[in-house]
């Protein structure tokens, strides 16, 4: 099992610290012992410590615990995420129930007794990583609450999707998001959320695609300690973490079949059970998933299964790709030229003609993901207050009427990763945008896929 978290002992009893230093070593992953109080803020500065196990007394003679006190003010100051344990004698008791209240985590009485010492320890660290999960989901939730918010555009399809946002993302209803790559699923979900009843708590998104088939309840579902070998405490599951909020399955139809009957229970339940646990759990929970396949097909094809296909498509809601909303492109470029603008320091006022043409003909096969970064590799690359053509290094043979279609085989190749992108996306054409059939089919792992897919902005 692998040890973690850092500690760091203070005492200025050097037979102490040699002995903590040994016990200690068999249950963390780094282990500091200090005989100098005064070192502390060094090795906070040096270090991110988890836990400082502190003693409350340094100079001879004198017994009060004030030093203690002091440091352990010192440590909250420097290293607030620092969890402090005291070390005092049985006469100290009363100043270690004065250090609980003005900070410390717990006290331990010496002499010690080891398995006692060891879980007071322990129970400090994970104490301290819950309170940064928390402190992490809080600046999520602020992220979530600060980000901009969709740009609907002016073409119709765009306008009937938003009527029908309007009306569904007020209610608990389950929504099934379809669309190709790069057409903003993530975003549309957002602005669910964000247009909700529970838009005050927490989106959790979960990409499924990514979750190996061994993780997928306890990442779901959560587990307790001992459940398996490296549960070393009790974890809750995107499902429990979500509680009153939304939760967002990207990529669904990426799960493997024999997966979907566990994630159909606890929806039609409304409870989950941690991995290794007998205990169900009530959630409550507004789920939205999204997909780039077509999982409709996939269901006559028997890999997905109806039931579940039932339960989480109350409203289905499809974006159209950005080549069928091309009055949208325009505004859109014009949105993240601003963006990229001011993130990098530029100050571009628009795009030339040249760069308008060549923006509003070029296929965009990626859509959106490959509109955004185009105009930030133009605003990284360009010069001036305009980006022109020659900026935007779109290439000739992906520019084209805004009716016409494209020969991808035909295409000119300069280098391996053109040709590699280009058969990647053939390969998602061919197979109606499943990754799981796209990455058979080119021989890669799915997970290589992804990566690839990224990296092209596909």
């Amino acid at each position: 099992m692998p040890k973690e978290g850092t500690i760091l002992a203070i005492d200025d009893n050097r037979s102490i610290l040699s002995a903590l230093e040994i016990l200690l070593h068999r249950y963390f992953a780094k282990v500091i012992v200090i005989p100098d109080p005064n070192r502390i803020p060094q090795m906070l500065r040096e270090n991110r410590v988890d836990v400082a196990l502190l003693d409350m007394n340094f100079t001879a003679s004198i017994n009060t615990g004030n030093e203690g006190i002091f440091w352990l003010g010192e440590i909250r100051k420097q290293s607030p995420d620092t969890q402090v344990v005291l070390f005092t004698a049985y006469a100290d008791v009363d100043l270690a129930v004065k250090g609980i209240k003005e900070g410390a985590t717990d006290f331990v009485v010496k002499p010690w007794d080891n398995d006692k010492l060891v879980a007071a320890l322990q129970n400090a660290y994970i104490l301290g990583k819950s309170k940064r999960q928390v402190q992490q989901l809080k600046e999520i939730k602020n992220e979530l609450q600060n980000s901009p918010e969709m740009y609907w555009g002016t073409s119709d399809p765009m306008k009937e999707l938003k009527k029908t946002v309007e009306k569904v993302a007020k209610t608990d209803a389950n929504i099934l998001i379809t669309g190709e790559n790069g057409t903003g699923k993530e975003m549309l979900a957002r602005e669910i959320h964000r247009r909700s009843s529970r838009s005050s708590e927490l989106m959790v998104s979960v990409d499924m695609g990514s979750i190996t088939e061994t993780l997928f309840e306890s990442e779901l579902f959560g587990h307790v300690k001992g459940a398996f070998t490296d549960a070393k405490q009790d974890r809750a599951g995107k499902f429990e973490v979500a509680d009153h909020g939304t939760l967002f399955l990207d990529e669904i139809g990426n799960l493997p079949y024999h997966l979907q009957s566990k994630l159909l229970t606890v929806l039609q339940s409304g409870k989950v059970v941690r991995v290794g646990s007998n205990d169900p759990i009530d959630i409550d929970i507004r789920l939205v998933c999204a997909t780039n396949s077509d999982i409709f097909e996939m269901v006559r094809q028997g890999k997905f299964r109806e039931d579940l296909l039932y339960r989480i498509n109350t409203i289905h809601l499809n974006i159209p790709p950005l080549r069928q909303r091309r009055e949208d492109i325009l505004p859109m470029a014009s949105i993240f030229l601003k963006q990229f603008s001011s993130k990098y320091g530029k100050n571009f006022e628009g795009f030339d003609g040249k760069a308008e043409s060549e923006l509003e003909t070029n296929v965009w096969s990626g859509n959106v993901r490959e509109l955004q970064h185009t105009v930030e590799k133009a605003v990284i690359m360009g010069d001036g207050r305009q980006i022109t053509g020659k900026d935007l290094f779109l290439k000739s043979s992906e520019s084209v009427s805004p009716d016409a279609g494209r020969s991808p085989d035909t295409a000119p190749f300069t280098t391996l990763e053109q040709m590699e992108r280009e058969m990647i996306r053939n390969s998602m054409d061919r197979n109606g945008g499943n990754l799981s059939q796209v990455a058979q089919q080119l021989g890669i792992t799915r997970q290589t896929l992804y990566n690839k897919i990224r990296k092209y902005g596909l």
